[in-house]
């Protein structure tokens, strides 16, 4: 019986964003690990326990490598296999955090992050997708999320941005339509 594990791509187990009580503010599983909410939270709640504390920035916690850092009151971990290798997970791990401090502007607190999750859970999708490792350079994320309507291309935005571009844009025609017809 071999002790190597085959090479493969999905990397990542999961991407956990942690407020400082413990309760989740964004949670992203690539893997059937923990296959319902229920044992995900309870999980959540065990890493929490052991790293808030703690000042290290791995830890192994149920067969798991776990990478972390704290800021404030949010606590970002990464998870991979126990036979992963940690600098892999600690490189996601600073491209999470520096695509997120670019993001909010050096303001990584949660109630920012609150007011922008949707453009956190871009920055997700745009690092890893089912456990594959996607990006890794915080600018090229970043940039890829802090989009404007007005300057890019329809092909080039996101739906969001679309539709909040076309939202604006008719409440515009309407206001221009009134002035012109109003007696």
């Amino acid at each position: 019986m071999s002790l190597l594990r085959e090479p493969t791509l999905y990397t990542i187990k999961a991407i956990i964003i942690l407020d400082n009580d413990g309760n989740r503010m964004i949670a992203k599983y690539f893997d059937d690990i923990f296959p319902t909410t229920k044992e995900q939270r309870q999980w959540e709640k065990n890493l929490f326990n052991k790293t808030h504390r703690a000042s290290s920035e791995i830890t192994i916690l149920d067969n798991l490598t776990i990478v972390y850092r704290g800021n404030v009151d949010l606590f970002f971990y990464v998870v991979g296999s126990s036979s992963e290798n940690e600098l892999i997970l600690q490189s996601v791990l600073t491209t999470l955090y520096d695509s997120v401090n670019s993001l909010l502007k050096k303001n990584v607190e949660k109630s920012c992050l609150l007011d922008n999750m949707d453009s956190i859970c871009l920055i997700l999708d745009e690092i890893c997708d089912q456990g594959i490792i996607l990006e890794n350079d915080y600018q090229t994320i970043a940039s890829r999320c802090a989009l404007k309507g007005d300057d890019i291309s329809l092909g080039e935005q996101t739906v969001a941005q679309v539709r909040d571009y076309k939202t604006l844009s008719y409440y515009y025609f309407i206001a221009k339509t009134e002035e012109l017809y109003e007696f």
